[in-house]
C-alpha cells in the first residue's frame, strides 16, 4: 500500500465532510423549533458523510454514459461541474519535494506511516473499551430474571447499579436494577419504562452503534465526537417530547429522571438507550415547560427533500459532466463511405513503432500497420496512458485501414468517423471515467522563464485542423505544433509560434502522464529544446538513422551529456520546472471490443 498517496485523498474526504457538516449545522438552526427527532436525523446523516466519500458518487456518476451531437461541443454546457470537483479536490499534495527528475523510490518519509500507526493504535484502543462495556452489560443481561410488566419486548431485573435501559439492537431486551420498584413510584416507573419504549419504536440502539462505529473509525476528528453529543441530546429530547405527547404528567416524569441519575449510574454506551444522558437541567426544564414542538410544514419538508436530493445528487452529476462525452455520431455525415480493414501481412517481430495514421487530403483516411490500441488512441485523441482495458489483442494485433469519406471533413469530423468505424466494425464500447493518477504540473521556475519571442519566418502557416508531419529538408516546420526529432546522439521538441497549451500537449506524449499547465503564460514563443533522452521518457518515437535534430537548425546536436535529461532541460533552458503530484485524469475504459468484421 502507497501511504503517501492515501493522504491527499483522506484530506480531500474529511475537508468534504467537515463543509457537509457545518451545512447540516446550518439546516439544524433553521429547524430549531420542530421536533428533535428531525435534528436527530439531519446529525446522523452529517454523520454518515464521514462514511461516503464525494470521490465515490462521482466516480459512480463518471459511469453513466451521455452523448453530444457533433455540433456541440463540453464547453457549451456550465461549469457547475468544475465547482464540484474544486469541493471535491481541494489538496493536491505533492508525492515528494524533490526534483522530479530524481527517483522517488528511496524518498518515501516516515510521516505517513507514523500517522497511520497512531490511527491504529487509536481505532484499537477505542474498540476494546467498546467491547469491555458492552461485555460489562451483557453480563448483567445474562445475569437477570424476567420481570412480565406487559411491554412488547423481553423484561429482565437483576441487582445491578446501572440505569434502565434497552440492550440489544436486533432483539431488544429491557434491563431494569431490581431496586428500580421500590425507588421510584410507579407512576414514574411507567414514565420510566414509556421514555425506553420510545427508544424501541425508533430504534434509537441501531443508529447509536452506527455513530459509535464512525466515532472509532474517525476518533482523531473533534467533529464526529461533537455530532455525537448533539445526536444523543437531541434523541433524549424526542423520547421526552413523545413520552410527554401520551399524556404523562411533566413533574411526575422529571421527578423520576431526577431519581434515576441520582440512583443508577450510567451504563457508558450510547447504543444501550437509557433514561439519562444530554444536559439534565435542560432536559429538565424542557420537560417542565412541556412545550410542543411545531411540526414541519411544506415548505420545510420540501427544503429538506431538495438538501438531501442536491447532497446525493451533486457529485453524480459533477461526475457525470467532467466525465468527456462520448460523441455520437449518428448521422451519417459522421461515418466514411467506404472503409478497408485487414490485417498486416507482416510478423508481429517486424513491426516497429506505432505504426502511422494520416489524414489525406480529400477526405482520405490511411492507417498502415497500426494496433487498435494505437487507433483508438487516435480516434478519441488520448494519450497511451489514458486507455484502460481490453483484451491483450488490441496491442498485438496491426492492421492497415483506407477509408474514404465524402467531402474533404476536418479533424474533429474524422475522428467521429473513426468512432463510428471502431463502433460498426470492432464493435468497440467504451465509457468515460475520471480516476486520481499522478500528474506533472509545469510551473515558472525561479528565476522566470527563459521563452523566446516568435521570429519572422521561423515556420508557416497551417491549418489546425490538419495532421502536422516532420517537414522534408528546406521546408517549414507549421507554426502553433510541437514536433519531437531524434538522433541517436540526443532529441529536441521544437515549434515556432506555439502556445503553452501545446507545448503541455506534446510533454504529456514524451512523459507519459498528463502534464497541466500552472505557469499562467499566454502569449506564442518559438521553443527548441535540447535534451538527452534516457528510460522514464514513454512517448519517444524511435530515432531513424538519417535523421538529425540540428538538419535545418544552426544550433548543434546534443552530445549524451550536453543538456541532461528532460526535466533538466525545461528547467535550464526554458526557465520551467516540472513536479510530480496527483489528480484528475479523463480515463476511457474499454468494456468490450471484437476482431473487425470482413470488408
Amino acid at each position: 500500500m502507497n501511504l503517501p498517496s492515501l493522504l491527499p485523498p483522506l484530506a480531500n474526504h474529511l475537508w468534504q465532510s467537515t463543509l457537509f457538516a457545518g451545512a447540516a449545522g446550518a439546516l439544524v438552526l433553521a429547524l430549531r423549533r420542530n421536533r428533535p427527532r428531525v435534528r436527530h436525523w439531519v446529525w446522523f446523516a452529517a454523520s454518515c458523510k464521514f462514511l461516503v466519500p464525494f470521490s465515490v458518487l462521482i466516480a459512480a456518476g463518471s459511469h453513466i454514459p451521455w452523448r453530444l451531437s457533433a455540433e456541440r461541443a463540453p464547453s457549451d454546457f456550465p461549469a457547475i461541474s468544475y465547482v464540484a470537483l474544486g469541493i471535491n479536490q481541494p489538496f493536491s499534495v505533492p508525492l515528494t519535494s524533490s526534483p522530479p527528475f530524481v527517483s522517488t523510490a528511496n524518498a518515501a518519509s516516515l510521516l505517513p506511516a507514523t500517522l497511520w500507526l497512531i490511527w491504529a493504535c487509536g481505532f484499537l484502543g477505542i474498540s476494546c473499551s467498546w467491547w469491555t462495556r458492552w461485555r460489562r452489560v451483557q453480563a448483567a443481561v445474562r445475569a437477570a430474571s424476567p420481570v412480565h410488566l406487559g411491554v412488547p419486548i423481553p423484561t429482565v431485573s437483576c441487582a445491578t447499579s446501572m440505569e434502565p435501559g434497552v440492550f440489544g439492537i436486533f432483539r431488544p431486551v429491557l434491563l431494569l436494577p431490581e431496586s428500580v420498584f421500590d425507588r421510584l413510584t410507579s407512576a414514574q416507573v411507567g414514565a420510566v419504562i414509556a421514555h425506553e419504549m420510545a427508544h424501541v419504536r425508533h430504534r434509537d440502539n441501531l443508529v447509536a452503534t452506527a455513530q459509535m462505529f464512525i466515532e472509532t473509525v474517525f476518533w482523531f476528528h473533534p467533529l464526529v465526537w461533537w455530532i455525537g453529543k448533539r445526536m444523543l441530546a437531541e434523541r433524549e429530547c424526542a423520547c421526552d417530547e413523545e413520552v410527554l405527547s401520551l399524556g404523562c404528567e411533566p413533574r411526575v416524569y422529571a421527578q423520576g429522571i431526577l431519581n434515576i441519575c441520582k440512583l443508577y449510574a450510567d451504563s457508558g454506551l450510547v447504543c444501550v438507550a437509557g433514561a439519562s444522558g444530554s444536559n439534565l437541567r435542560k432536559r429538565i426544564e424542557t420537560i417542565m415547560l412541556n412545550r410542543a414542538s411545531v411540526r414541519l410544514s411544506l415548505a420545510r419538508k420540501t427544503l429538506l427533500a431538495v438538501a438531501g436530493s442536491i447532497a446525493l445528487t451533486a457529485p453524480i452529476l459533477a461526475g457525470i459532466m467532467n466525465a468527456p462525452s462520448i460523441q455520437a455520431p449518428s448521422s451519417g455525415a459522421t461515418r466514411f463511405e467506404v472503409a478497408s480493414i485487414k490485417p498486416t501481412s507482416q510478423q508481429p517481430g517486424d513491426l516497429q513503432g506505432l505504426g502511422d495514421v494520416r489524414m489525406l487530403p480529400g477526405g482520405r483516411l490511411l492507417a498502415e500497420k497500426v494496433s487498435l490500441r494505437y487507433f483508438i488512441q487516435n480516434a478519441y485523441d488520448l494519450k497511451p496512458f489514458q486507455i484502460s482495458g481490453g483484451p491483450s489483442w488490441i496491442n498485438s494485433a496491426h492492421y492497415d485501414i483506407d477509408a474514404k469519406a465524402d467531402g474533404d471533413p476536418n479533424r474533429s469530423q474524422r475522428r467521429l468517423m473513426m468512432q463510428a468505424l471502431l463502433q460498426d466494425r470492432f464493435k468497440l464500447k467504451v465509457h468515460r471515467e475520471t480516476r486520481q493518477l499522478p500528474v506533472y504540473e509545469l510551473i515558472v521556475a525561479k528565476g522566470g522563464p527563459k521563452l523566446a519571442e516568435p521570429k519572422e519566418g521561423s515556420c508557416t502557416a497551417s491549418d489546425p485542423n490538419e495532421s502536422s508531419f516532420p517537414p522534408t529538408p528546406g521546408q517549414l516546420q507549421a507554426c502553433g505544433r510541437v514536433l519531437v526529432m531524434m538522433s541517436r546522439s540526443g532529441a529536441q521538441l521544437r515549434g515556432g509560434k506555439i502556445s503553452m497549451t501545446e507545448l503541455v500537449r506534446v510533454l504529456s506524449n514524451v512523459l507519459g502522464r498528463t502534464v497541466v499547465d500552472k505557469t499562467g503564460f499566454q502569449t506564442a514563443f518559438d521553443v527548441q529544446l535540447l535534451f538527452t533522452p534516457d528510460d522514464t521518457l514513454a512517448g519517444l518515437p524511435a530515432p531513424p538513422p538519417s535523421l538529425s535534430p540540428s538538419s535545418d537548425s544552426t544550433r548543434p546536436a546534443p552530445s549524451p551529456d550536453a543538456y541532461g535529461n528532460l526535466f533538466a532541460a525545461i528547467q535550464h533552458q526554458l526557465g520551467l520546472k516540472v513536479e510530480s503530484t496527483k489528480g484528475p485524469v479523463d480515463v476511457l475504459v474499454i468494456d468490450s471490443v471484437e476482431r473487425p468484421s470482413a470488408n
